[in-house]
């Protein structure tokens, strides 16, 4: 295992991410707060708040270790229950200020499972999801085409197989809703060899940012209200609930007893709930869940 060349690869994802989402903005920049965990290994977080297009913008690293997996981590692979372990990852999640912008989060990463005497057992995981709060199908279909086309060198069945994952894992069961319109998510990922499951991971990575930045380019300037302002903050609340409530890179940093700035600089910085709200019938805002908010094959579909 090329465990130092996945770090390299994750700083230098950081940094071109940070670097484009700035251009982008034009007026803020990131800030870096480096930070070590007692227990064993760190991270660089970046931050950007108040810009002048992204209200917040969390991009994460860490490479943190330990002597015993997270009850998290090994939930599927109960057999790994007490081994030792190193993750490493980036994690992002981008909060725009106009609500025509979509939020967008997405994250790669890399466990190893260690005991003594034993081989190394290792995993990658990661994907992207984008949560629009006034549906656009444009920009639906340009990404899931960029998705689509990262995974096309690993297989006919890779896109449309994770793609399906995502739709499953970012739903809210209480709400019974989706998150958003989806992207992709994999995790225990090693039924290819480690280059080649490094080599996914690096596509998916890499492909982010063109999936986002064109988003944000088409719809930064678009007019809003307080009536769209205000229906934003209401959606964050389902953003909240989810990364709070059922995201498993959240319970894992505070199961880890990792930094909770950084495992929480994924919620926004303004949220609102209301009681029992229920949008005007054939408005922009009932058009969100009663349209977009669906499994939907934005590839394949006309209608």
């Amino acid at each position: 295992m090329q465990i130092e060349e996945v770090k390299s690869y994750l700083l230098s994802l950081q940094d071109n991410i940070c670097s484009e989402l700035s251009e982008e903005d034009g007026q803020a920049e990131f800030i870096v707060d480096e930070w070590q965990r007692a227990e064993g290994g760190g991270g660089r977080s970046r931050v950007l708040s108040g810009g002048a297009v992204l209200e917040k913008a969390g991009v994460n690293f860490s490479h943190v270790y330990g002597s015993q997996l997270p009850p998290s981590a090994s939930a599927s692979r109960p057999e790994l229950a007490g081994r030792g372990f190193q993750a490493m990852g980036v994690s992002l999640v981008i909060h725009p200020e106009n609500p025509c912008v979509p939020t967008s989060h997405a994250n790669v990463r890399l466990f190893v499972a260690e005991k003594p005497g034993e081989e190394p057992v290792w995993w990658f995981g990661g994907g992207y999801d984008l949560t629009p709060y006034y549906g656009n199908r444009e920009d639906c279909v340009s990404w899931h085409q960029v998705a689509a086309d990262a995974c096309a060198p690993f297989g006919a069945d890779v896109y449309p197989r994770f793609k399906a994952w995502c739709d499953d894992y970012f739903y809210l069961p209480h709400r019974k809703e989706p998150r958003g319109i989806g992207g992709l998510f994999f995790d225990d990922l090693n039924e290819w060899d480690f280059d080649t499951s490094f080599a996914f991971m690096r596509a998916v990575g890499d492909s982010y940012i063109r999936a986002y930045r064109p988003i944000v380019k088409r719809r930064k300037d678009s007019t809003y209200g307080e009536r769209e302002r205000q229906f934003q903050l209401y959606r964050r609340g389902r953003y909240v609930e989810f990364n709070l409530v059922f995201d498993r890179g959240t319970h894992f940093g505070l199961q880890s007893d990792g930094r909770t700035e950084a495992i929480l600089m994924s919620l926004p910085p303004l949220a609102r709930w209301e009681y029992d709200y229920h949008p005007e019938p054939g408005s922009p805002e009932a058009e969100l869940t009663g349209y977009y908010l669906q499994n939907r094959d934005w590839l394949g579909q006309q209608d």
